[in-house]
């Protein structure tokens, strides 16, 4: 058994903090110039990551994938527990119906145009179904970066981070029931309950995670004194949290959302677990961005061709046909049906991990898919958080730049 060299160690340990220090002031730096243009912090990052990663100056340590897992774990879950504060306040309002009418409905018309739309085109069928359960995902935490950044307290501002919220549970309820018809038809009918089974479970079993924790969170918070005690706190059950979704094989951003709502309805009496949460998000969020634009290359844009290019204007097309039917549905107003679509294109891992499972139930497609919604995830983790910045600022009627 070889012996560990501890000046290899020392360098490398070196190495990765020059990376996180870098990191978290060329984040400053991104954020400055956000505030002072119509560009959104979340883009600037992600194209930051892009370029001093492997694709271009390769400038990361090798351990960046690892310290990427670390840093996703961690910044999804405050995303999430985040949320759930503004699910569990836009209930209190009374606005759970136009939030959950809204949700589902730009959901199933993204399925159903992206589905319907590719198989048109020439897509195998078993192939169209899969990429329209994938196009259902979006990216909570981009969303929310570009509303929090843009001050975001309007009624739209607060409708649109309740639908991201629970957009992760009908999204994974969608793709499990897509891949189980593509299973099907694809002559495996013997598997057709197991992805059901694990859609349920990735979904139920985040709700009760959440729900536990959240309770007794509710119950045993602001029995102490604020300030760094709090932090511990609410630190501590973050962690956990983030921790048993993970050994549960759940979605811990939907779990993180659930301890959220929890907390802001049974402990309404003060809300500082959020605050310390809120105080302490923004060094995760700047390195989960610029690492998660480290991990796209160029040539995926490419490699998706034809369909890819299909897939992506009929996503565009179904979320904002499910933003006006839904908007129609809820009673909202006009400018909420006009912009909630399109103000939910962000597109990340989520969907990368779909397109994976798929890929392995389905080899024959496996390319095709992967090339297909890695370019389509680099093309909306660039653009839609601008689209999501245009939507808020033509919805609230307020200037697109700086904020």
């Amino acid at each position: 058994m070889g012996v560990a060299d501890p000046d290899r160690t020392l360098e490398e340990s070196g190495s990765l903090f020059i990376t996180l220090g870098a990191t978290f002031l060329l984040g400053l730096a991104a954020d400055a110039v956000g505030r002072r243009t119509s560009l959104p912090r979340v883009t600037l990052l992600v194209v930051l990551g892009f370029l001093i990663g492997p694709g271009v100056l390769d400038l990361l340590p090798a351990e960046q994938e690892v310290l990427f897992e670390l840093a996703a774990g961690i910044a999804l879950t405050m995303v999430g527990f985040l949320l759930g504060e503004r699910v569990g306040h836009l209930v209190a309002e009374g606005g759970a119906r136009e939030m959950l009418i809204l949700s589902v409905a730009i959901v199933l018309c993204t399925a159903a145009v992206v589905g319907a739309g590719l198989w048109l085109i020439g897509v195998p069928l078993t192939m169209a179904l899969l990429l329209a359960g994938i196009a259902t995902a979006t990216d909570p935490a981009a969303t929310a970066d570009v509303v929090d950044a843009m001050g975001g307290e309007g009624r739209f501002s607060k409708l649109l981070l309740a639908i991201v919220a629970v957009d992760d549970a009908w999204g994974v309820l969608a793709f499990s029931v897509l891949l189980a018809l593509a299973d099907l038809l694809a002559g495996n009918g013997e598997g057709f309950l197991e992805p059901l089974r694990a859609g349920l479970w990735e979904i139920g079993g985040a709700l009760l995670l959440g729900a536990v924790l959240g309770v007794f969170m509710a119950k045993v918070t602001g029995r102490i004194s604020p300030g760094e005690p709090t932090r511990l706190e609410a630190l501590g059950f973050v962690f956990l949290l983030c921790g048993g979704a993970l050994v549960a094989g759940v979605s811990f951003i939907l779990a993180a959302m659930t301890m959220g709502v929890a907390v802001a309805l049974l402990a309404n009496h003060h809300e500082r677990p959020f605050h310390e949460i809120k105080r302490l998000e923004l060094p995760f969020m700047i390195l989960f961005f610029v690492l998660a634009g480290a991990q796209f290359e160029v040539r995926s844009l490419w490699a998706a061709g034809l369909a890819g290019g299909c897939y992506v204007a009929l996503r565009i097309l179904g979320r904002v046909v499910g933003g006006w039917l839904g908007g129609r549905l809820a009673g909202s107003g006009d400018r909420t049906r006009r912009w909630a679509g399109l103000a939910l294109m962000p597109q990340a891992g989520v969907a990368i991990g779909m397109a994976l499972l798929a890929a392995e139930k389905f080899p024959e497609h496996a390319e095709a898919l992967m090339q297909t919604t890695i370019g389509a995830t680099v093309l909306f983790e660039l653009v839609g958080p601008v689209l999501t910045r245009l939507a808020i600022s033509r919805a609230e009627d307020r200037s697109p730049v700086g904020g």
